[in-house]
C-alpha cells in the first residue's frame, strides 16, 4: 500500500477502492508503516550537495531537505529535513559521511559559504548553472547595456571554456569595462553618490568571488562541473509531490524520506525490495 501512495501516486481515495478498506483505514495504515535504514556502502566519492525548499518563505512556512548525492551512481547517500541550509548541517553531512567509511574526493555545490566552510581541505567546484543564475540576478536575462550583455556572455562561457582562456576574458572585460564600472551619480542636493552600474558591478563582483572555484575539475576529470544530477532529481521528486496536494510536512517529509531512499521516483523491482 506504501508502495501504491508513494511510486504508484496513488490517493488515499483510490487507495481505499483498490483495497476494499475504508479510507480511514488507510490513513491508519499509511500512518504505521516505517522505512527501513539506508544502507551504506562506503566507498571514495565526488560529492554534489544541495537544497530544495517547500512551503512559503514570504509566509514563514518554507523548509527545506539538504541532500548529498553521488552523481555517479546516481545514489543518495544522505539527506536531512531543515528549516533552512546551515553550516551545521553541512557539517553533519560531511561528518557523517566520513564515519561510515566514504572518503570525499571533491564536492560540487551553489555556493553557499557554509558549504565550503563545512567541507574545507576538499576540493570545491562551483555548480556552473547556479554562476549563471546569479550573474543573472544581477543583469537579467536581456541586458540592456552593452557590459551587461557581454558579462553575461562571458558567464555562459564557463560551459564550454577552459580556467585559462576564461580568466584571460574576464581581466580583459575588466579593462575594457572599468570606466563604465566605475561610473558615478551624485545627488545634486544632498551630494550622495553611487555606483551608476550597480547591477552590473554585483553581477561581475559574484563572478570574481567565485573565480577561483569556477575550474576544480580540470584536476580531476570525474569531478562533475554542476549539480544537476541533483537539479533534475528535485524536479522529478517535487512535480511527483504534486500529485499528493494538502499534506503536513511530516507526511510530505515521509513520503521524501521513501524516495530519497530510493534514489529515484521511478524504482526497479530489485530496489523497490531495498526500500520497502
Amino acid at each position: 500500500m506504501w508502495s501504491d501512495y508513494v511510486f504508484g501516486k496513488q490517493t488515499v481515495k483510490q487507495l481505499a477502492a483498490t483495497y476494499n478498506m475504508d479510507r480511514r483505514i488507510v490513513r491508519r495504515v499509511l500512518d504505521t508503516y516505517e522505512s527501513p535504514t539506508k544502507t551504506h556502502h562506503p566507498r571514495p566519492i565526488h560529492l554534489v550537495v544541495d537544497a530544495t525548499y517547500f512551503g512559503e518563505r514570504k509566509e514563514g512556512t518554507s523548509w527545506c531537505v539538504v541532500v548529498a548525492r553521488d552523481p555517479k551512481e546516481r545514489e543518495d547517500l544522505l539527506w536531512s529535513f531543515e528549516d533552512t541550509e546551515t553550516t551545521s548541517v553541512y557539517s553533519w553531512i560531511r561528518d557523517t559521511l566520513e564515519a561510515l567509511g566514504y572518503t570525499i574526493l571533491s564536492v560540487t555545490a551553489d555556493g553557499f559559504s557554509g558549504i565550503k566552510a563545512a567541507f574545507g581541505g576538499i576540493p570545491y567546484q562551483m555548480c556552473h548553472v547556479h554562476m549563471e543564475r546569479l550573474v543573472t540576478r544581477k543583469t537579467t536575462k536581456n541586458p540592456q547595456t552593452e557590459a551587461g550583455r557581454v558579462l553575461l556572455a562571458l558567464t555562459r562561457s564557463l560551459h564550454k571554456t577552459d580556467s585559462k582562456i576564461f580568466n584571460r576574458r574576464l581581466t580583459e572585460y575588466i579593462e575594457r569595462y572599468r570606466d563604465f564600472l566605475n561610473e558615478r551619480t551624485t545627488h545634486p542636493l544632498t551630494h550622495d553618490w553611487w555606483y551608476t552600474h550597480d547591477d552590473v558591478r554585483g553581477g561581475l563582483h559574484r563572478l570574481r568571488s567565485h573565480q577561483r572555484h569556477l575550474f576544480t575539475f580540470e584536476q580531476n576529470k570525474n569531478i562533475p562541473k554542476t549539480t544537476n544530477s541533483l537539479e533534475g532529481h528535485f524536479t522529478h521528486i517535487n512535480r511527483f509531490l504534486a500529485a499528493h496536494t494538502g499534506l503536513s510536512r511530516e507526511n510530505k517529509q515521509r513520503i521524501l524520506h521513501t524516495i530519497l531512499l530510493a534514489s529515484t521516483v521511478s524504482p526497479n523491482k530489485k530496489r523497490l525490495d531495498e526500500v520497502l
